[in-house]
């Protein structure tokens, strides 16, 4: 198995191509480097997966349709992890053109080049996002989900319909994945535990919406990567029990479903700061402020669809996974929490 895993720099993806590299796989690791965030995070992710003689580096751009089928083609790719994308709800409101150009036209270069190329499935990256004005909780997979409330959101149900057109005509599996807030070691700078965890070490206030009301079910990324580990060999047939009358998003008469991975237990935005400040061994100085354009109250997972058919289901705690991010934190960045800075002090 060749497996390409587009984005492999980004925090998903890098996590993801080190487990399979690990796992005796031959991976293909395809990234554009944008700015988006910081740009030396990235490469230094690329330099652990760049050492493996099984990883075969390629910087490129999906928007380049050639060279993406070419790549393919060449290295004899199998499979592939969809995971390049420009994230983020609050730059979408910004910066709507990265999305139209990343999230939509570089999706469908991804479809039509796994058309092309006789892939044998396609995994890629949704979001919980696209439960958007949902309020129903747990989020199910068999939820309608028309009524996104950001644009990122909107791409990525895009994603999804795109992925069940090529399904249908052309018998491509595809499995879309809808990550709920995914954390830990070599993180993306612009999560919001990432942002607080810098400003907390800074000394600098940080800004809590909604007065910290807000739920999220974060997932630690080993619970991802598992997930998307044990769903490579798992790809989907059609569903001979889906009813036209009353259809399923999650699923269909053609080779497609929909996954969440997410952690099944949220947590109060406050808990997880105090958790962070914990680990941290640092007092935060908090800005509260409104609720953001295009944010959502709670997000919670139905992981039912995984447990079932791979038999998983993320478990991670919250002062596990954030222990061991702040761990990596501090060793990354060469900052001390104020005990370890007092014991320095002290000679110890």
């Amino acid at each position: 198995m060749t497996i390409l895993v587009t984005g492999a720099a980004g925090f998903i993806g890098f996590h993801l191509s080190a487990r399979l590299l690990k796992e005796g796989k031959r991976v293909v690791g395809l990234d554009n480097f944008n700015d988006y965030y910081d740009v030396q995070l990235k490469r230094d992710r690329w330099a652990q997966l760049t050492a493996s003689p099984s990883f075969r580096a390629a910087e490129q751009d999906l928007v380049n349709y050639d060279a993406l089928l070419s790549l393919i083609r060449e290295e004899g790719v199998t499979t592939i992890v969809h995971l390049a994308a420009q994230a983020g709800v609050r730059y979408s409101l910004t910066n709507p053109f990265a999305y139209l150009e990343t999230n939509l036209q570089g999706f469908g270069h991804v479809l039509e080049a796994s058309r092309q190329a006789g892939i044998e499935h396609l995994i890629y990256a949704s979001s919980s996002s696209v439960y958007g004005a949902n309020v129903s909780m747990p989020f199910s997979v068999s939820d309608n989900v028309d009524h996104p409330v950001s644009l990122y959101a909107a791409t990525k149900k895009s994603n999804e319909l795109m992925a069940h057109a090529y399904s249908h005509l052309y018998n491509l599996p595809t499995t879309g994945l809808r990550f709920f807030t995914v954390y830990g070691p070599w993180g993306r700078p612009d999560m919001a535990y990432f942002s607080f965890s810098q400003k907390i070490m800074a000394g600098e206030p940080i800004q809590v919406f909604n007065q910290g009301k807000m739920q999220r079910d974060f997932t630690y990324i080993d619970d991802i990567v598992e997930g998307i580990y044990r769903l490579l060999g798992n790809a989907p047939k059609p569903n001979p029990e889906w009813d036209r009358m009353e259809p399923d998003p999650g699923t269909s008469y053609a080779p497609y479903k929909v996954y969440n991975i997410g952690n099944n237990k949220p947590v109060e935005l406050m808990k997880f700061i105090n958790t962070i400040e914990d680990k941290l061994g640092r007092k935060a100085f908090m800005e509260y402020k409104p609720m953001q354009p295009g944010d959502v109250v709670a997000t919670y997972a139905d992981v039912d669809g995984l447990m079932a058919d791979v038999d998983f289901r993320p478990e991670t705690t919250i002062e596990e996974g954030i222990g061991k991010f702040a761990e990596w934190f501090k060793s990354y960045y060469g900052v001390h929490s104020d005990l370890e800075t007092a014991a320095k002090a002290a000679g110890q």
